[in-house]
């Protein structure tokens, strides 16, 4: 049985509660409304911007509604009306878009987004070639591609990067040996950190022990602490400090929940499954730098990379390789894409 359409006037009542509480008083500040004559109020005003704005009514379709709600008015009336609206809808939608107050990034940097993504050949199952991909964060321009085989693997050492260079990059690329040479090379870093790639140690260079130091951290906060990664060799080393984010109950489940689906064979250590309630981002940019905060919003931005690769899959459909692989044509084909 369908079921019946619900009051228009129900419906635009529901709106009127998602506006901003000034909203009549700005019509009149901002002489949208100035004295009743066809549309006696604000709200009958509000109800032909919507009509017009929201519905894609054209001007007769808004003049015949009008009438039949409240009285006869011509398609030329609605037209002025609206005219009038301009600033008063613009004043509205400042309103409800509050601007939350940014803390300004240090001029001279430019960030960085690395990511890589996967290339099969035709009729194969496993990855054939790899998309080494560098954007910059402020124009979303892409900086370097690398196309590679198979054994070449995620690492920061694909890339050119000088000094004012900050690589933000996933844990895929929470290597020491490629930090480092990131770093050399006079880079900052903003990496997601996967504690079980690296040696994790205190500034002292002793162990640290990464659970027990924040096994009492309060849900939803962040701590940081400085560290020294090192790889398990012991000839790459990385100052910088780890900003931890710890998620509320429900996401800390959800986050475990997919560590468990990660480990196929087994269950996964209680240390994972402990540190998964964690976000964790390493970065070499001092606390007096960039605040957590803002390291923790900017390493969300790094998603703008794997968009990009959709959109290169989706619209270019870079990832159906027409060649072989590792065939000449194979590396023409992706370069040329």
């Amino acid at each position: 049985m369908q079921l019946p359409l619900p009051d228009p006037d129900t419906l635009f009542e529901e709106l009127l509660q998602d506006l901003p509480p000034a909203t009549v008083q700005m019509a009149r500040a901002f002489k949208a409304f100035v004295r009743p004559k066809k549309v006696k109020t604000p709200e009958q005003l509000l109800r032909v911007v919507f009509l017009y704005c929201g519905l894609d009514k054209s001007l007769r379709e808004v003049a015949g509604t009008f009438t039949a709600l409240y009285e006869s008015i011509t398609d030329q009336s609605v037209a002025e009306r609206l005219r009038a609206c301009g600033p008063w809808v613009q004043a509205m939608l400042r309103r409800m878009l509050p601007m939350s107050t940014v803390a300004p990034l240090p001029a001279g940097l430019r960030f960085v987004l690395i990511d890589a993504s996967s290339i099969q050949a035709p009729g194969a199952t496993g990855t054939d070639h790899r998309l080494h991909i560098a954007m910059d964060l402020r124009t979303l321009q892409f900086i370097e591609v690398l196309v590679s085989d198979v054994h070449t693997g995620e690492t920061l050492k694909h890339f050119p990067l000088s000094t004012g260079d900050v690589a933000v990059a996933d844990r895929g690329y929470a290597h020491a040996q490629g930090m480092s040479a990131a770093v050399k090379q006079g880079a900052e870093l903003i990496v997601r950190l996967n504690p079980f790639s690296v040696v994790l140690c205190d500034p002292t260079e002793q162990p640290l022990a990464l659970c027990t130091a924040l096994k009492r951290q309060p849900t939803d906060t962040i701590r940081t602490l400085a560290v020294v990664i090192q790889s398990a060799c012991g000839q790459h080393a990385v100052r910088g400090w780890v900003h931890a984010y710890r998620l509320n109950a429900e996401q800390a489940g959800r986050a475990r929940h997919k560590c468990r689906q990660r480990h196929k064979k087994g269950a996964p250590k209680a240390e994972s499954l402990l540190l998964a309630g964690w976000v964790l981002v390493f970065t070499t940019l001092a606390p007096a730098v960039l605040s957590a905060q803002t390291i923790m919003g900017l390493y969300r931005c790094r998603w703008q990379v794997e968009i990009a690769i959709k959109r290169w899959k989706s619209v270019l459909d870079v990832d159906a390789l027409r060649a072989k692989a590792a065939s000449p044509l194979a590396e023409v084909w992706l370069h040329g894409k």
